[in-house]
């Protein structure tokens, strides 16, 4: 069944079609719905740490994206996951972070030495 158009005449003579409007809707709707978890399902966690050296960073996981997505010197970096035998690790761009299972957390990044970061 073919959706029904509907026009309407405007000020000025334009003509509004309110059928493609609908059905337009109705199926960003239904893909609004099914293909992406609202911002009401969707879990973030947001961390800020403070390393030994000195370097300040916020790390945001969130339930549906494995990456990690910190806030460094500045810059937004998205870092992939990376294959670790305990923890995890996330990798990209020169910047690699270490978490541990027993909560150890490591950061390297711009040459620098690898240096501990805690929560703060």
């Amino acid at each position: 069944m073919r959706p029904r158009l509907v026009y309407t005449e405007l000020s000025g003579g334009q003509i509004m079609n309110y059928g493609k409007i609908t059905v337009f809707g109705a199926a960003l709707l239904a893909f609004g719905l099914a293909g992406m978890p609202s911002s009401a399902h969707a879990q973030a966690r947001f961390q800020n740490y403070r390393c030994a050296d000195g370097t300040q960073f916020i790390a945001g996981f969130f339930q549906y994206d494995p990456r990690a997505h910190l806030q460094l010197d500045g810059k937004a970096v998205t870092l992939s996951k990376r294959v670790s035998l305990s923890g995890s690790r996330y990798s990209a761009k020169g910047v690699t972070l270490r978490i541990t299972k027993a909560g150890l957390t490591t950061l390297k990044h711009a040459k620098r030495p690898v240096t501990t970061c805690e929560l703060t």
